[in-house]
């Protein structure tokens, strides 16, 4: 009965959602302050800091507001939610479940402005577009919304279209000081909160550029050729702009479904290809994919994983990523020589000063699933003590630890969340070592 009311709910909760579609998104700072960005910022950092935690299980009021908040806003708003329904393991399982209609949902981008959007980029050859396109959308995102479509060589594809506005709804978002302060406290506390929001102001505003998206989809594509189990959909770049995204179209289930009935075996596998797509990635191209969210999963019947959406990718230098490889082997290690060496190759400006205990300690937390050797279960990522970071800013301020890195390293808690719900077991450390190239 429980779960039949729970159902009920998240489809209500769907259905209230669709009916926003065409109100158009707030792009100024005063209009985002005005549709209760500040609101939904305050409670889901609320969240996170156990503003609202401690209850007997939690107001499903309070999250549907917040859910119907953040699909109307879009933007970081959004993203904020989908980042809260899978990496904050302390939350209550009907709170995150709530949240998780994020991943694929929000006020939908009305017919009408998707095809004025395709006319506008494709000119007359729109029209071979939309002779096989569904209205409906499949999924809504933070910046676009995806629907299937069928090109005139009879290939099936994905067609992602950028909600009209968001780019300025976003960069509003970052004017308002409030985010930077709810984006820091949420990734990287206790880092320099300019140099944080800079970073991420950089990668969510790249998320607008499809044409970017395509090319580093690619490129990914390229690598991950003839992988056995990693799938990376095909970009059309004959019907991609810098607002459309047209890709091969995967039939699958999501993680939960997947999970009910794989086996051990098949969630090793594909844990494994997942944990090598994500970090792998960064360690062997140097590019980083930094949303590892569900949503953005595909688990299709013959075995295969495909990731979807690499608008958010952050690209390293091989300098850097040699780098991070020393960095990832000095904590393994637990040799403190190694760490400082590390830092100092980062561009951390003071690596040994009053912060190099406490950022020991945050870091040893970020890569605490790789201490261990062993085969083991991903164990889901506790949140970090967000009052002993508190305590500890001014002595991390001194170290002035770069907000990117922090931002990089964070992400490493939504890959251990999906991994843990997953249920693969695997040498963690083994692996990270394999990928690394540093014991």
């Amino acid at each position: 009965m429980e779960d039949d009311e729970n159902v009920g709910r998240m489809l209500e909760l769907l259905a209230r959602l669709s009916a926003l579609s065409g109100k158009p998104i707030p792009t100024s700072a005063l209009g985002r302050l005005r549709r209760t960005t500040s609101a939904a910022l305050r409670t889901g950092a609320g969240l996170v800091v156990g503003r609202i935690r401690g209850r007997e299980g939690i107001d499903a009021q309070v999250i549907e507001r917040l859910v119907l908040s953040m699909g109307e806003l879009k933007g970081i708003a959004m993203k904020m939610g989908q980042i809260l329904s899978y990496m904050d393991t302390t939350l209550p399982p009907e709170a995150r479940e709530l949240l998780s209609i994020l991943q694929t949902h929000s006020q939908p981008t009305p017919f009408a402005a998707i095809e004025a959007t395709l006319r506008e980029d494709f000119g007359t050859r729109a029209d071979l577009l939309l002779a096989e396109l569904v209205r409906d959308p499949v999924a809504t995102a933070s910046v676009g919304q995806v629907h299937r479509a069928r090109l005139p060589g009879g290939v099936d594809v994905a067609v992602k279209v950028r909600h009209p506005g968001i780019e300025a709804a976003i960069r509003a978002d970052f004017r308002s000081a409030s985010i930077g302060r709810s984006l820091a406290r949420l990734f990287a506390p206790g880092s320099d909160i300019d140099e944080f929001v800079a970073e991420a102001e950089a990668r969510f505003l790249e998320e607008c550029d499809y044409a970017q998206e395509a090319q580093r989809q690619s490129r990914f594509a390229t690598h991950y050729a003839g992988h056995p189990v990693l799938t990376i959909p095909a970009v059309h770049a004959e019907w991609c702009s810098g607002r459309v995204l047209t890709t091969s179209w995967h039939t699958g289930v999501g993680l939960d479904a997947f999970v009910r009935h794989a086996t051990q075996q098949e969630r090793d596998v594909a844990g494994r290809a997942l944990y090598e797509f994500y970090l792998g990635s960064l360690y062997r191209h140097g590019l980083f994919n930094a949303d590892p969210h569900p949503g953005n999963l595909i688990f299709e019947a013959h075995g295969r994983l495909v990731v979807l959406d690499h608008g958010c990718v952050r690209e390293f230098d091989r300098a850097t990523v040699s780098a991070l490889a020393d960095l990832s082997g000095a904590i393994r290690a637990g040799s403190d020589a190694r760490l400082r060496a590390a830092l100092e190759e980062l561009g951390v400006r003071n690596p040994d000063g009053p912060g190099f205990d406490v950022t020991r300690r945050l870091l040893r937390a970020f890569f605490e699933p790789v201490l261990t050797p062993g085969v083991r279960p991903m164990v889901a990522p506790v949140s970090l003590n967000m009052r002993e970071v508190a305590r500890s800013k001014k002595s991390m301020l001194l170290l002035q630890l770069p907000g990117n890195l922090l931002f990089l390293f964070r992400i490493r808690f939504g890959l251990y969340a999906v991994l843990a719900r997953l249920g693969a077991k695997l040498d963690w450390q083994a692996l990270e070592a394999e990928l690394s190239g540093r014991n």
